[in-house]
């Protein structure tokens, strides 16, 4: 029988759908060659969207983390995430270009990519920019529910996507809205229409079916599934590796992972969740109304997080019933970044303002206008469209393009010749007078190896200047150790 393989997401959805991309550079280092021992067919890395929270929030450098993926990783494939547009801004392409070029330099040429609205014809100049570029990209085909998304729809955008080559495509389930029967007719019909190019299957636990979707998904004929270590699972994350691989197993597949050498790195981030007040993904049950608002997993988290800074947790039922009715009157946008985004961030300032679109946001106003896709605008209501776009902000932005500011431009604008590619990058993503702050952050919180945490106590001690000693008892087994006074000269 044909081997599973699995790609592990813990290091970069696993963050951001449950930690909401607090984990830091020095919660992740220790585990990093202790992940690359388990033969994952690859792992999710590294995502622009951590530029401005590592920056602002951890006041941390986070091309350190690029850096340690370099060092650390020998045997695994490192997988960016993204590709040269998206986000939640429209960028000058020089930016993203520039900061792809530095991703691959680090070694990382491999990426996961959308469209947003799924549109193949927007994404093919893009794959074919990043192969020359040195990128390899897999292409999502996002899942969602709506009146327009009908088999006949989803067949369609299959050969669309088969007809670009890629190296592989994606069936991505982004808010857990699959259910097994689902799942097992979907994925025979992307089998029967996407011809020699593989498929892989990155779902979320969001309504508690994913475990049992990647079932239902290789028995159909899928042969490379997503997922990710405990506690960065369940949730709002993937389904567990030791869940998926133990229940392969038992229905007679050959998994190529190595599960048995990844129980420290979940003791490890354990530690991490406890010391730090992040959350442990769990099971959930199954919700119906989840069918409704299809808010994805990596959003949920910042949202709630967003809410909580702002002292209006108890408005989340509010905020995810009010995205049920923009969602609608934006055309049933795909619940995906930035869409998601852009309708939740609407139906929170509709919710904390009182007023239905008394408020809009320049990004919502920009997709009325067709600049975040063509369906946009085709496909919004036509009342909605109109009160967006008739006030005072929308006729200031009716002249607006897509920026095409050279990168030197761009440079001299973010502090000059003599500003570094990596710190630009920093510069442009979290804004100038954040970079500069981390010049007098404090050190990087370390954390001790996953792997031999005594070890690593000792030379941390070692390490210490002056007299420095540990003593450990634990039952009848005492250790007792310290530095020799030097001789006196």
């Amino acid at each position: 029988m044909e081997e599973i393989r699995i790609v592990d997401t813990t290091l970069r959805d696993g963050n951001t759908s449950l930690w909401a991309h607090n984990m830091t550079t020095g919660m992740m280092h220790p585990v990093l060659q202790h992940m690359d021992q388990a033969g994952f067919e690859a792992m999710e890395f590294f995502v622009s969207g951590r530029f401005k929270k590592v920056i602002r929030e951890q006041l941390d450098n986070p091309w350190d983390w690029v850096r340690y993926g370099q060092k650390e990783i020998k045997n695994t494939q490192l997988r960016y995430h993204g590709g040269l547009t998206g986000g939640f801004i429209l960028s000058p392409l020089c930016i993203p270009r520039l900061l792809l070029k530095l991703v691959i330099g680090y070694g990382i040429n491999q990426t996961r990519l959308s469209d947003p609205w799924n549109d193949y014809s927007e994404l093919k100049p893009e794959v074919e920019e990043l192969k020359q570029m040195g990128m390899t990209s897999v292409v999502n085909l996002i899942y969602t529910i709506s009146p327009r998304h009908t088999d006949e729809h989803w067949a369609h955008k299959v050969r669309e996507a088969a007809a670009m080559k890629p190296y592989r495509l994606c069936f991505k389930d982004v808010a857990g809205m699959l259910t097994p029967d689902r799942a097992s007719f979907l994925a025979k019909l992307i089998l029967d229409n996407i011809g020699a190019v593989p498929v892989e299957f990155h779902c979320h636990c969001n309504n508690g079916l994913a475990p049992f979707n990647v079932l239902e998904v290789v028995k159909a004929g899928i042969r490379i599934v997503h997922t990710s270590i405990p506690p960065l699972a369940n949730g709002s994350a993937q389904p567990s590796v030791f869940n998926v691989v133990n229940n392969l197993r038992a229905l007679g597949y050959k998994v190529a992972v190595n599960e048995k050498v990844l129980p420290p790195v979940e003791a490890h981030f354990r530690r991490c969740a406890a010391e730090a007040g992040l959350p442990i993904g769990a099971p959930r049950e199954f919700d119906q109304g989840w069918y409704r608002h299809q808010v994805p997993g990596g959003m949920i988290s910042n949202l709630r997080h967003q809410l909580k800074m702002l002292g209006k947790e108890d408005k989340m039922p509010d905020v995810l019933e009010e995205i049920v009715q923009v969602r609608a009157e934006l055309g049933y946008p795909i619940m995906v970044t930035p869409f998601a985004q852009f309708v939740g961030s609407q139906a929170a300032i509709n919710i904390m303002t009182g007023e239905r679109y008394k408020e809009v946001t320049d990004q919502v106003i920009q997709f009325a206008m067709g600049l975040w896709g063509k369906e946009g605008a085709q496909y919004m209501d036509k009342d909605i469209k109109a009160k967006i776009l008739n006030r005072k902000r929308a006729k200031e932005m009716e002249n607006f393009e897509v920026p095409n500011t050279p990168l030197e431009e761009v440079r001299a604008q973010y502090g000059g010749p003599s500003v570094s590619d990596e710190e630009l990058i920093m510069r442009y993503y979290a804004g100038p007078e954040f970079v500069d702050a981390l010049k007098n952050a404090p050190p990087r919180k370390e954390y001790l190896d996953a792997r031999k945490p005594l070890v690593k106590l000792v030379e941390d001690i070692a390490k210490k200047p002056g007299p420095a000693s540990v003593y450990i008892r634990r039952n009848d087994f005492t250790l007792s150790a310290g530095r020799r006074a030097s001789a006196a000269s």
